[in-house]
């Protein structure tokens, strides 16, 4: 383009900025815009230099004509519109800076490069500029950018840079190709990896390369002149002395002779020499065979244990067979052979298949056994094998895979040893051990029941006295309340001996409830006290954090007591009991159980009494097995915390020494922390009836009918089914005329449980009440959310349950309608 031309095209640019209608963008006619703005325009518009503002919260783009070059397609289109999509290409690498402008920072750069698209594809060019914040008063409301391309400037120097790059690489190049041909001529002379080597006429090193170092150790100076022999091993000196003198007297060469040559460091290197005569002098070249003689002396070393171990497996009195992957007899020792034809009559072959010469009933189970050998399992096994007309031994056997080289399993191979004399006096010994457990068990038997029958008859004496004494005539009405409290209190006792032998059997039908141990602890040590009298200190440690369990809190007290009891007694009421409760991870091995980990909570009891002879410790949590004195114990204080343990998933370990004292320590899982619990108020007991209907079921006549008059006598309208199904009938006839029901829980046929689970399927809201004396159905699963009513109970015990019930479903009922 022509200077004129380019004056003209420049007119045209800036007569098409200021013909530009600023109204259309967000700057606003000009008549309207600030001061500032119109003087950066005008300065702008006068100066020769390429300008461009953004100015305003768009960035909206000015420039002059001399910007329009820069422009090129994107003018006149880019007046007036944001700077970030006129320069949309580029944005990434300039928002930066300008973002640092309007935050008032003056912003510099020189050659930066900018890959811009202006004439329809993207190119490199470079710039330098500067970015200046713009204010109106005191806020910067732009930037000014003064800006020179420096593409042109840039892309020379980088085509100089290059130009004399490539001349320093030929010149390189060229000195390199000098250097490879100096090289060239001694380049197999010193790279060669094997020993080169030029001895004289007299024996001496004359020339010899750097491999001799590599290999040896030994540097020029140590070689230069000296003897070849002075390296040689003396025990390989006159082998080697006869090769050299057939090479340099008769002309003879030396190929694959074999020497050993001393390293610097002491040691001896075998090498393996080819040796040419040529002009009185000998060329030799040497290779280090050291490691590949070792490997041939391993691989000897191996052949020779293989022949070692086949001696000895022949020679091994225990049978030893190997097969394949087919079950097929690939090798066995002399003693299969002799074993095998005395248990099966027949000759063992190489290639019989195993299994196939066993009888049916054998042969699957050592195929089986065979698969796991050749899947890759080494195991023991004992198993009986063998022809059932002739003898079946008791065999102990190893199987033992066989891998290659590679790792994979190519076969498997067993080693038996006849245990048939072993199994026999173990299974004698089985016989005599069970023998001896039933006898165990019917002297605890023996023993439970003799304790039973003496505690029972004494309290029946007490009951049978007292209702003798009721039937005299003129008796007073004190001495007729004194005796109906002495049978009163009896049962009582009956009862308390009663849970205390279902808790030991883990029969008795917990509650169980999540509360704090320490706090149960904390409770009772007060009252502790009480029971062990003033000359007992009780000392209790709990821990800050509490410790939740799942227990029936009522029999977790009675075993705290229990064992406060037991420690009393052997302390003759004056010492210290210690109880800690802390939270474990772990309970200790107990007895025959393993140690098992998982939370728990333990509450120990320690006393410094007269603690427990090592022969009783066993026997310590029977039931009935006391050391007191005749009428001090009943024997079942430790049998009740025994059974609470392990009926609440726990379980209890004794250490104790004679003279010294006995810790106790009750285990029970940990668990976390409950729920805010609804407290429900117990109704008063109910002393009228008022015509609350029950369906009462029971098989026993006497029991049945006892209750149905009582409950009569109390004002409530009863009916007696003697069965679950008579209950049912009774029920298909009308539930409505019931408010509930009251069922004994072990019924022949169907039990309380089921018919109180038919009930609550078939009759939503009718409430039943269980009744149980014992229940194992209970003890083991709960009272399936049924209320449960222990035998023996009170009438006012009764009274309060039944109206709990039905005040329930009346609330049901009301709410329901």
């Amino acid at each position: 383009m022509s200077a004129d031309a380019s004056l003209s095209s420049r007119g045209m640019a800036t007569a098409a900025i200021q013909a530009f209608d600023w109204s259309t963008t967000p700057l606003g006619p000009r008549e309207e815009w600030p001061v500032a703005l119109n003087t950066i325009y005008e300065t702008m518009m006068a100066s020769p230099f390429a300008m461009c503002a953004g100015w305003g919260p768009d960035l909206t783009l000015l420039y002059n004509e001399a910007y329009v070059d820069f422009l090129a397609a994107r003018h006149p289109s880019a007046l007036g519109q944001p700077i970030s999509q006129v320069w949309h290409d580029v944005w990434d690498d300039i928002h930066p800076l300008i973002a640092r402008a309007m935050a008032g920072e003056p912003v510099h750069r020189t050659d930066m490069r900018l890959v811009m698209t202006r004439k329809g594809h993207p190119e490199d060019t470079y710039w330098t500029f500067a970015y200046s914040p713009l204010r109106d008063g005191p806020e910067v409301v732009g930037f000014l950018d003064i800006a020179f391309e420096t593409t042109a400037g840039v892309l020379a120097g980088q085509r100089r840079d290059a130009a004399e790059v490539s001349l320093r690489d030929f010149n390189t190049a060229l000195e390199e190709q000098v250097a490879a041909r100096t090289r060239e001529r001694d380049s197999i002379w010193r790279i060669s990896p094997d020993l080169l080597v030029v001895i004289n006429g007299e024996g001496y090193f004359e020339a010899f390369n750097p491999a001799w170092t590599t290999v040896l150790g030994w540097n020029d100076d140590e070689l230069h002149g000296t003897p070849f022999a002075d390296f040689v091993h003396p025990d390989d000196q006159a082998a080697t002395q006869v090769v050299w003198l057939d090479a340099i007297e008769r002309g003879i060469p030396a190929v694959r002779f074999e020497n050993r040559y001393r390293h610097k460091d002491g040691t001896w290197r075998w090498l393996s020499w080819v040796g040419v005569p040529d002009s009185g002098k000998v060329y030799g070249s040497a290779r280090d065979i050291t490691q590949d003689r070792a490997q041939t002396a391993i691989l000897n070393e191996r052949t020779e244990a293989l022949r070692l171990f086949r001696d000895i497996v022949q020679s091994d009195r225990s049978p030893i067979l190997a097969f394949d992957h087919s079950h097929r007899v690939i090798a066995f020792n002399q003693a299969h052979e002799e074993d095998f034809r005395r248990v099966m009559g027949l000759q063992q072959r190489v290639g019989d298949v195993l299994p196939d010469l066993f009888p049916p009933e054998q042969a699957a189970g050592l195929r089986s056994l065979m698969d796991r050998a050749l899947a890759g399992e080494r195991f023991l096994i004992v198993q009986a094998f063998g022809d059932p007309g002739r003898e079946v031994p008791t065999w102990e056997i190893t199987y033992t895979p066989l891998r290659n080289a590679a790792g994979q399993v190519t076969g498997a191979f067993h080693h038996a040893r006849d245990v048939s004399e072993r199994a026999r006096a173990q299974s004698e010994l089985a016989v005599t051990q069970e023998a001896l457990r039933q006898s165990q068990k019917l002297e605890a038997v023996g023993q439970l029941t003799g304790g039973v029958a003496h505690d029972f008859n004494n309290l029946l004496t007490v009951i049978k006295s007292s209702t003798d004494l009721l039937k005299r005539p003129n008796l007073t009405e004190e001495r007729r309340t004194r005796y109906i409290g002495a049978i009163s209190d009896t049962v009582d006792r009956a009862a308390k001996l009663t849970g205390q032998l279902l808790a030991f059997a883990r029969r008795q039908a917990l509650k169980p409830e999540t509360f704090d141990a320490s706090m149960s602890v904390r409770a009772l040590a007060d009252m502790m006290g009480t029971l062990t009298g003033s000359r007992i200190q009780i000392t209790a440690h709990l821990p800050a954090e509490p410790c939740w369990v799942n227990a029936d809190p009522s029999q977790f007290d009675t075993a705290l007591v229990n064992m406060a009891v037991n420690a009393r007694d052997a302390m003759d009421g004056e010492g210290r009991i210690t109880i800690t409760v802390a939270a474990v991870e772990q309970i200790p091995p107990i007895r025959t159980h393993p140690e098992q980990d998982a939370p728990y909570v333990a509450v120990s009891l320690a006393d410094n009494g007269s603690g427990i002879a090592p022969e009783q410790l066993e026997r310590i949590f029977e039931p009935f097995f006391t050391t007191k004195e005749t009428g001090k114990g009943t024997g079942l204080g430790l049998s009740q915390v025994f059974g609470f343990a392990k009926q609440s998933g726990g379980d209890i370990t004794v250490d104790s020494m004679l003279g010294e004292g006995t810790m106790f320590t009750l285990y029970l899982p940990r668990v976390a922390a409950p729920m805010q619990a609804v407290v429900h108020e117990e109704p008063d007991a109910l002393v009228d009836g008022h015509g609350t209907r029950v369906l009462v079921v029971e098989d026993n006549t006497e029991v049945g009918t006892f209750a149905v008059q009582t409950l009569s006598d109390l004002g409530y309208v009863t009916v007696l089914a003697v069965d679950g199904p008579a209950a049912l009938a009774e029920l298909a006839k009308g539930a409505n005329k019931f408010d509930v029901v009251f069922s004994d829980v072990l019924m022949p046929g169907m039990s309380g449980v089921e018919l109180g689970q038919e009930i609550r399927r078939l009759y939503h809201d009718l409430p039943v009440v269980l009744t149980s004396g014992y229940s194992h159905i209970l003890a083991q699963n709960g009272t399936y959310g049924f209320e449960l009513l222990h035998k023996p109970y009170s009438i006012e015990q009764l009274s309060q349950i039944l109206r709990k019930a039905a005040t329930s479903q009346r609330r049901k009922r009301t709410k329901r309608n």
